[in-house]
């Protein structure tokens, strides 16, 4: 009997609501909740697959330990993973002090992980080095509010897209980053088509797309531009000089400060064209209402924090904030990361919004936990940290739900610090992880599926979470970890207060007591328990007691928390990035997200289907830049700077400016030979936020002198050919090349993709090592051989019974795309009426070792997915409408339509095509 449990999504921080389906204590479905505020109903590509990332084959099911470096780890028991991670950290405390350890977590914790995180680090040992992987994508948009209006509170909620005369989207795709909210910003154009929409992008993002103005703006000129935009609002009196007067400080030295960014100037800084700067200023001054809404592109820079006041100026100068369709409304981009800022989970915060270098905060915060005081050092942010680990200044670690060998800066420096570690903790859902390498002891926790506790969204929304199903093997809760840690480490160190410190036996204990320290301040939550959320669904902060519902908007009163009750203007200089380009590194790269990866892909890259649109990092180059450099789409070329360099094929993109590249986040050591785009991005980081600049680096990019290819496809199937141990064994083979990266195809079977380039030819002996490492050596009746020895050509596909499961290519690699689409088509057959017409017949196999890159003509084209989160093909959704089906129909069959939405403009042109076909019929 399949049961629902009510859920959130574990990706961005647009916190979907879902109901996940549940059959003798395994997930094996989704669907978007209705009933939920932030998505009613609907679900992106990566929502939709979360079923699929709970196979345990790739889960942290034991704890491991090894007490040497040279040594393996070797599964153990709790009790002893525990006391010695309890020893150790004694230890080094006693010898070195409290600061000599750190912790390092995650904002995809649930907040009642963070309060118990925070409250060891900051009461029970003493340090504020306690600081989370938000600092990555969050802490600027943190500062900004700050700054600007005097909390971090975004003032915003989802229900402002539909509100909106004008949408200024900076520095953000939702497009791809926040599909759910994207699907808001359409529905919001089809209902207004007034609306006008200005996306500010240094390339022409999928977003960028849909604008009716895109601001290509130089990276780093985010100050400028929103100074010039300020600079046109004052000059055409745009301005709202009364709500300036009434709820604002800080003007008159702003407007000084502007007045040296009149249109042509900021032109020339940013490279945009000047009426456009005017445009944009007008459109946003003259609408009724206007919403920001922006991320990473203003945060992940060594000025992020002014990036985001600049822009939160324009609002409080036209009175945009408080009401209806208007507000800076900053994207989070994980999770929960609001709530780990909401329990203090930064090091430099406390809990409920408190600020650490504030004295009567400390204090506040002291008499709360029954301690005498809590440590005034402040502790040191992610780029800092892993320095200090570096330094030997930091001596033990313990990281939680998070890779920073991979998503920090620098990554050369930051390997080199963890393995300068003298001891290093990795508390992990999932076994592999570029950072699992460096772990002394690794601890399994529970994921997606199987905590209880909270999560807060972007638009301030608490949603209660229930597990769904027993966590696996041996994983327990991160914040049943910590605790029992903690009571461990008291014991060592001799503090009596342990047991009064952590006396939780359930999350909801945690909840009450961080619902405690929030009365009275600006998030207030002492109107909410478990019970409320679970009886009344997901709330939005504050909620005092005695409250009836939440706030949707911040500020309508025009009184901000600040000591004189004004919003400020910061007077915000342009600054360029932290690193500019020149003759020896001339090309700006940019970074960011694509539709159906996450982060570092320990979930994502476990499910085949979401490589199916981008299975390889690809740099994206101007077509311009190519043919200067002598490149055409496919070629393998070196990206490099200083600090590191990284191999990767590249493909042309009209949408990004000469000068420009770009590449995506996702791809690290456990998917390609190198620690991917952060080996190239620098540790310079914002003095406000500590955020560092992941955004944009200085590289040089040639081509790579690499003309020996060599290309592996081969399906999964059980045991040693499952696809976790497929892709462990390429992974073993990703170092010996100059170019290599693997990852997964396809749709409910897997098919493993490796690729490799180099300098010159295997020999035919490491050949074939590297197929008996694929299982292509076996069945020699059924394999297909080609050989040319002067070329350096070699070729072997293994076919049984007519049914091509497996190639390797070698020297000549052609043919590789086609059979990836066709070996993909074959393992559908049993899901799939017409996946046959698109499998390689058998007399056709022998095209296979062909050197040739389009299909042979006979084959048919791909069936091709057509609702990408439901994973619904176009054979499928034909076979429904020749049998009568309607747009309803398919809904209520094949779900297609009803996740994220993107489908349906295709589905009911299929409809519309299929009843033109049937009149048509019954007339003749």
């Amino acid at each position: 009997m399949i049961e629902q449990v009510k859920s959130t999504c574990c990706y961005c921080g647009v916190g979907c609501g879902l109901l996940i389906e549940t059959e003798n204590e395994r997930i094996v479905g989704v669907r978007g909740d209705p009933a939920h505020p932030a998505n009613a109903g609907r679900l992106c590509t990566k929502g939709a697959s979360l079923h699929l990332t709970t196979r345990p084959e790739y889960r942290l099911l034991h704890p491991e330990l090894r007490l040497s470096r040279e040594l393996p780890r070797q599964r153990v028991a709790w009790d002893e993973a525990l006391d010695h991670a309890a020893e150790r950290f004694a230890e080094i405390i006693a010898t070195h002090g409290p600061d000599s350890v750190a912790f390092y977590i995650s904002g995809q914790l649930l907040s009642e992980d963070y309060y118990v995180f925070n409250k060891l680090a900051k009461g029970l040992i003493g340090t504020n080095n306690v600081d989370t992987n938000s600092r990555l994508c969050m802490s600027s948009a943190v500062a900004g509010y700050k700054q600007t209006l005097g909390a971090d509170a975004p003032p915003c909620c989802y229900e402002d897209i539909a509100a909106t005369d004008c949408l200024l989207i900076a520095g953000a795709n939702p497009a791809v980053a926040h599909p759910i909210v994207f699907r808001r910003i359409e529905d919001a154009r089809a209902a207004n088509p007034d609306l006008r929409i200005i996306v500010v992008d240094p390339r022409r993002s999928e977003t960028a797309a849909i604008a009716d103005l895109h601001l290509p703006l130089k990276p780093g000129t985010d100050i400028a531009l929103y100074n010039g935009l300020l600079h046109v609002l004052l000059a055409e009196e745009l301005v709202d000089r009364n709500y300036i007067a009434a709820h604002t400080e800080g003007f008159a030295a702003l407007e000084q400060t502007v007045a040296a960014f009149p249109p042509a100037v900021v032109a020339e800084i940013c490279a945009l064209a000047e009426a456009e700067i005017i445009q944009a200023a007008r459109w946003f001054g003259k609408s009724a209402a206007a919403l920001s809404l922006y991320c990473q592109g203003l945060n992940q820079s060594s000025h992020g924090t002014h990036n985001n006041a600049a822009l939160i100026h324009l609002h409080l100068a036209t009175g945009q904030i408080g009401r209806p369709g208007a507000g800076p409304f900053s994207l989070t981009g994980q999770p929960n990361a609001m709530g780990g800022r909401e329990v203090g989970g930064l090091a430099n915060l406390l809990s409920a919004h408190r600020d650490l270098a504030n004295p009567e905060h400390r204090a506040e915060v002291a008499r709360l936990w029954g301690l005498p005081s809590v440590p005034a050092q402040p502790g040191k942010a992610a780029v800092e940290l892993f320095a200090a680990l570096k330094r030997g200044e930091i001596k033990a670690v313990w990281i939680a739900c998070t890779n920073p060998a991979q998503s920090l800066p620098d990554q050369s420096e930051v390997r080199a610090a963890l393995e300068a570690a003298d001891f290093v903790v990795l508390q992990e859902a999932f076994a592999n992880t570029d950072t699992a390498a460096y772990a002394d002891l690794m601890l399994p926790a529970t994921t997606w599926g199987e905590k209880e506790g909270t999560v807060t969204n972007s638009e301030r929304c608490i949603t209660h979470l229930t597990p769904a199903v027993a966590r696996p093997g041996e994983a327990r809760p991160d914040w049943e970890i910590v605790v029992d840690f903690a009571h461990r480490l008291g014991a060592r160190l001799g503090q009596p207060l342990t047991a009064q410190l952590f006396p939780y036996a359930s999350p909801e204990a945690i909840f009450n007591e961080h619902r405690e320290s929030t009365r009275g301040r600006d998030l207030d939550i002492t109107g909410l328990s478990y019970a409320l959320l679970d009886s009344s669904g997901p709330q939005q902060w504050p909620f005092p007691e005695g409250a009836s519902s939440g706030r949707q908007r911040l500020y309508a009163d025009g009184v901000f928390p600040t000591p004189s009750g004004r919003a400020r203007f910061v007077a915000v200089e342009h600054l360029p990035t932290a690193e500019s380009t020149d003759e020896r590194y001339p090309i700006s790269l940019l970074s960011g997200r694509l539709r159906d990866q996450w982060h570092g892909m320990s979930r994502t890259g476990t499910v085949a289907r979401l490589f199916n649109l981008d299975d390889e990092p690809l740099l994206s180059m101007h077509p311009a830049d190519l043919r200067q450099r002598g490149l055409a789409g496919g070629d393998v070329v070196r990206v490099g700077n200083a600090r590191g360099q990284v191999h990767v094929r590249v493909k042309p993109d009209a949408g990004l400016v000469r000068g420009r590249a770009w590449l995506p986040m996702h791809w690290g050591s456990q998917f390609m030979n190198s620690a991917g785009v952060n080996a190239l991005t620098l540790s310079a980081y914002d003095p406000f936020s500590q955020q560092p600049e992941l955004k944009h680096a200085a590289v040089a990019v040639e081509q790579a002198e690499l003309p020996w290819q060599l290309v592996v496809l081969r399906k999964a199937g059980s045991g040693e050919l499952a696809a976790p141990t497929l892709l462990a064994k390429a992974r073993s083979l990703l170092a010996d090349f100059a170019f290599a990266s693997v990852g997964l195809y396809g749709r409910s079977e897997a098919l493993v993709v490796f690729r490799a380039a180099h300098g010159e030819a295997l020999p035919e002996s490491r050949l074939r090592e590297i197929d008996a490492l694929f299982g292509l050596d076996a069945d020699a009746a059924a394999a297909i051989v080609y050989a040319d020895p002067r070329r350096q050509i070699s070729k072997r596909a293994l076919a049984p019974d007519g049914k091509l499961i497996g190639i390797r290519l070698a020297g000549e690699t052609q043919a590789q795309s086609w059979l990836k689409e066709v070996m993909a088509a074959e393992a559908e057959e049993n899901d799939d009426a017409d996946a046959a017409s698109t499998a390689l017949d058998p007399a056709l196999i022998r095209w296979a070792v062909a050197p040739i890159g389009k299909r042979p003509g006979k084959l048919p084209q791909r069936n091709r997915i057509v609702c990408n989160c439901g994973d619904i093909s176009e054979a499928q959704i034909k076979a429904d409408l020749e049998s009568g089906a309607t747009l309803a129909v398919l809904q209520e069959k094949r779900k297609c339509g009803t996740f994220c939405g993107s489908c349906l403009p295709v589905l009911r042109q299929m409809v519309a095509s299929q009843t033109q076909r049937t009149t048509t019929e019954l007339l003749a």
